[in-house]
């Protein structure tokens, strides 16, 4: 072997490793939370009610739906009609799914997530921020040394607000309902 080379093998041994901790996130293998089964998709969320005789995951899915359902309305047209580019020409379809979780006084948490990485990017940049610790520590001193009193919010949820140029369909889970799944829904 070419002793400028002798790296190679160690490199690609390297690269392996890193690529099967990333393949399995923690999510994927985290299937309990404070000793309560947690679910991946829909169908684990109503067994696990059917199973505990109750109806909390379904309550934390009518939960969220309740504020998700404006965002949508439904089309007048099939799957098929759309993919035929017999109506709503140039929209892309997007995937979505239901994340769970439970909170710390042992409230289920449904959200539902747009795997809007499956869209075509706008051409301009887009950019979202998270506040950093150090961000906030510094708030609060200068709020302390100015004695300035200190308020604080909380988003439940946040949806499109302003107007967006994507043209966006989905098909709507069992998450949406009886009356709604199944329905190609267009993102308002």
């Amino acid at each position: 072997m070419d002793w400028s080379m002798r790296w190679v093998p160690h490199f690609m041994a390297q690269c392996d490793r890193i690529v099967k901790k990333l393949a399995k996130s923690k999510y994927w293998r985290t299937f309990e939370k404070l000793g309560i089964c947690v679910p991946k998709t829909i169908e684990q969320a109503f067994m696990l009610d059917r199973e505990n005789r109750n109806t909390l995951w379904q309550d934390a899915i009518a939960k969220e739906m309740r504020h998700v359902i404006p965002a949508f309305s439904k089309a007048n047209c099939t799957l098929d009609g759309i993919k035929k580019h017999l109506k709503y020409v140039g929209f892309q379809r997007i995937g979505c799914h239901m994340v769970f979780d439970i909170k710390m006084d042992f409230t289920r948490k449904a959200r539902f997530i747009a795997g809007g990485h499956t869209t075509n990017p706008p051409p301009i940049l887009t950019y979202t921020s998270v506040v950093s610790c150090e961000s906030i520590w510094i708030a609060f001193l200068v709020a302390a040394l100015n004695d300035l009193d200190i308020s604080s919010a909380d988003i439940g949820n946040a949806y499109l607000n302003a107007p967006y140029k994507e043209k966006i369909y989905m098909v709507a889970g069992k998450e949406f309902g009886p009356d709604l799944e199944g329905q190609v829904l267009i993102v308002m």
